[in-house]
């Protein structure tokens, strides 16, 4: 089990949510954060380093069982880049899962998902 964490501009989240339905991943959280990576430079004002501003990007939290994470993870990079790439497009982070749990019905691992 992993759990795919992915940073994604605003504007590509419809695309995303759709390219994941399509690819019969539909089980996903989605949570409006703010940051900033390499698409705003340190400027500086009166000789003072002035720190970038936060920009407004998109979270998401999927968790999936094993063979479904290269599907996952090839529809969120087809979905969620602009023309052929471009700075800020976003970052995918993968992190092993120790274990998930329904709280409904107490069921574990895998079939939990």
């Amino acid at each position: 089990m992993k759990l795919i964490t992915a940073i994604i501009q605003t504007d590509r989240l419809d695309h995303v949510r759709e390219a994941l339905i399509q690819a019969d991943i539909t089980r996903i959280t989605v949570s409006r954060v703010a940051g900033h990576g390499r698409q705003e430079d340190i400027e500086y004002y009166r000789g003072q380093k002035i720190a970038p501003s936060l920009l407004p990007k998109v979270r998401l939290d999927i968790a999936v069982n094993d063979q479904f994470v290269d599907i996952t993870v090839d529809t969120i990079i087809k979905a969620a880049k602009h023309g052929m790439g471009e700075i800020g497009d976003g970052k995918i982070f993968i992190t092993p899962m120790e274990e998930c749990i329904r709280i409904r019905t107490n069921e574990r691992g895998g079939t939990a998902i």
